[in-house]
């Protein structure tokens, strides 16, 4: 295991999930976020992925995993997991990468996702700008100073081509540019304190939101 420390949020599944394993193999220390504590939550909500099964996973790894059930559309979760960054002192890297906004593409039969705005279901906006956007905001604000003290650091936040070319959401796209603004300011403020900020667009990605509506991915 080495010294380096990380933050995924939204890391329960998915890309998070994926990035997470990615730094444990690595030998981080990798502190993980989701609202999904336990596989049996996870089960009764009809959804796929807790940080207990990332837990499970972990521990074939070098690295140590560090879990906190935290809901990033509540600024006291996110300024506890920030509490316990603090704490030990480091962190070197910090993905956003929690994006509610996702589930329930389907409702009532109707898949809902690729509709107009005009079309479009409120709490989708409210999910992807309210929660999510937020969300990273306030974890990027939180952590930042230790990084600025520290003279490293790099903050990732999870983007996609919808923030540059339309792509079946308009929500999406607006949530999605605004994360690359984010990452592209952030650096500007951050780049004489020797810390970077990026947007990084992993691509359509086999996550399980994806694989469980792909009758409308093809």
């Amino acid at each position: 295991m080495n010294a380096d420390v990380a933050l995924v949020t939204g890391a329960s599944r998915g890309i998070g999930r994926g990035i997470a394993l990615a730094l444990l193999a690595e030998g981080f220390t990798v502190h993980v976020t989701a609202r999904t504590r336990f596989e049996a939550e996870a089960q009764q909500a009809g959804a796929a992925g807790s940080l207990e099964g990332l837990e499970l996973e972990a521990a074939k790894l070098p690295g140590r995993i560090v879990v906190h059930r935290c809901d990033h559309g509540k600024d006291a979760d996110t300024e506890r997991v920030a509490d316990a960054i603090r704490a030990g002192g480091r962190l070197d890297i910090l993905v956003n990468n929690a994006w509610p906004g996702y589930e329930n593409m389907v409702e009532d039969g109707d898949f809902t996702w690729p509709q107009p705005f005009w079309q479009q279901p409120a709490w989708r906006w409210e999910a992807m700008i309210g929660t999510a956007l937020r969300g990273a905001f306030m974890m990027s604000r939180a952590v930042a100073p230790l990084m600025i003290s520290a003279r490293r650091g790099l903050i990732v936040n999870i983007s996609f081509w919808a923030a540059q070319l339309y792509e079946g959401n308009a929500i999406y796209g607006i949530a999605k540019a605004a994360a690359d603004k984010m990452a592209a300011d952030f650096a500007h403020e951050l780049r004489s304190h020797n810390v970077a900020a990026i947007a990084l667009y992993p691509g359509l990605v086999r996550t399980e939101a994806v694989l469980e509506n792909a009758e409308y991915f093809t």
